[in-house]
């Protein structure tokens, strides 16, 4: 009976793969969810804990991980079966919800890979091809990427271009941020300097929200003045896009764009998709893992890497239908994270007396907060510190980030550490209530980060 029951699990999964355009949003017959179905959902949450960082690692919801162990057991159970019978499907089934979420015009330009990280290696192996091959020149053609690009993104940059030959232009952007324009200036700044250095600019990597400082940085207007630029291609690294902001590759118009699912749409760890628009170039994307799918186009490349669990790749279709119980499916979601951040951020910087580390208008779901300047944050290895001390002895988890003062400015009353704090559908406002009286616990004790060198 075990056996057959087990039979009938898989059966289940198996037919809910039928060629039917997904739910975008949540219809009459889906259950609206409730607040004890959202506790029961994140019950596995550390309750001692206000996490207030799920930019960092995401989150995923007990039904999805549910499914998980479902396709999961489906492939241990039989794994020919599950090979040649499943996953290229439940995959297809993936990439066309993912094709439909962020409005790309085909399924053949959404590629599943384990992370943002990935996407980059496929997307920066490209460009060193061309220096090796001769069709970009060394010392000459160049990379653009902003200077808060995601540290691993810096790294890969360093290691497929630099290496390569190529030369490497980084966009200095200020902090705090009062606009999107002071970015547009930097950007176009940027491109000027390369054009009258004699550099042609054959790849620009753009951040969507960068992740330290969290800014949503203007990608429509930087893509456009790429191709006023003549820029040859633009990779949009939105590692915190979907799920968190807008993300609709006709508007965007880039030539590659990656986002984890994993950070903001509630997908087991790790997955991410990576988007390339089709055109002569595209074909020329290669997984940098090389499998016997080598040479069958990028998706297919990706779908197999060898004997893995694939099961984070496919329970998008159960991420949909947990997303539509709320009013608004995603679209919703976002909002209301992006309205109740702001309120939380706007509420932090009350109490300790400082700022926002940008608008409202360039937070997504996640903002930058001012810290008391009391504290005396000094380097990036006091963030590190005050940190762990907030986990270990407060119960908060937050990302805090250095910004030294300008060098004609004394550091004693300037705020130079800011917390990302992160809105996501299980937080409370009870989180960040204990957050500020944890900081404002530290002030009133006359606390100082130098006490925790000692």
């Amino acid at each position: 009976m075990a056996t057959h029951n087990n039979h009938l699990n898989g059966d289940a999964i198996s037919n809910r793969h039928v060629s039917k355009k997904p739910k975008l949003a949540p219809t009459a017959a889906v259950a609206v969810i409730t607040e004890d179905d959202l506790h029961s959902e994140f019950s596995h949450h550390d309750p001692a804990v206000a996490r207030i960082n799920n930019g960092s690692f995401g989150c995923c919801p007990a039904s999805v991980i549910a499914a998980q162990r479902r396709w999961q057991l489906l492939n241990l159970r039989q794994p020919d079966h599950f090979y040649f019978n499943e996953l290229k499907k439940g995959i297809l089934h993936s990439r066309t919800i993912i094709k439909d979420l962020v409005n790309a015009e085909h399924v053949d330009e959404i590629s599943i890979v384990d992370n943002a990280t990935t996407a980059a290696a496929v997307v920066l192996q490209q460009t060193a091809w061309a220096f090796h091959e001769g069709r970009f020149q060394k010392g000459v053609d160049a990379v653009v990427m902003l200077h808060y690009a995601y540290g691993s993104v810096k790294k890969s940059v360093e290691a497929y271009v630099s290496r390569a030959g190529g030369d490497v232009i980084q966009v200095p952007l200020p902090f705090p941020l009062t606009s999107p324009n002071e970015i547009i200036t930097e950007f176009r700044c940027a491109l000027e300097r390369a054009k009258s250095g004699g550099k042609t600019v054959r790849l620009a990597v753009i951040d969507h929200v960068t992740s330290m400082p969290s800014v949503v940085i203007p990608v429509k207007e930087l893509v456009r003045i790429c191709r006023e630029e003549s820029v040859d291609k633009v990779f949009v690294d939105a590692a915190h896009g979907i799920g968190c902001t807008s993300v609709d590759m006709q508007e965007i118009g880039a030539d590659f764009y990656t986002s984890n699912l994993h950070k903001w749409f509630f997908c087991p760890p790790s997955i991410a998709f990576l988007y390339s628009r089709k055109n002569s170039s595209s074909c020329d994307l290669h997984h940098p893992v090389v499998s016997h799918e080598y040479g069958n186009g990028l998706a297919v490349e990706s779908a197999w890497i060898g004997n893995r669990d694939y099961s984070a790749q496919l329970v998008v279709p159960d991420v949909l239908e947990f997303v539509n119980r709320f009013e608004g499916g995603i679209q919703g979601i976002k909002r209301r994270n992006h309205e109740k951040v702001v309120e939380m951020g706007q509420m932090l910087a009350a109490a300790w007396g400082t700022h926002l580390g940008s608008p409202p208008e360039m937070c997504a779901s996640m903002a930058m907060v001012g810290l008391p300047a009391c504290l005396g944050i000094r380097c990036d290895l006091d963030v590190a510190r005050l940190r762990t001390h907030l986990r270990d002895e407060f119960g908060v988890e937050v990302p805090i980030y250095f910004r030294a003062p300008a060098a004609a400015i004394s550091a004693g009353d300037v705020v130079t550490g800011y917390a990302r704090i992160s809105y996501q559908v299980y937080n409370k406002v009870e989180d960040y209530y204990k957050f500020r009286d944890a900081v404002d616990q530290l002030v009133n004790s006359g606390f100082t980060c130098a006490q925790l060198s000692t």
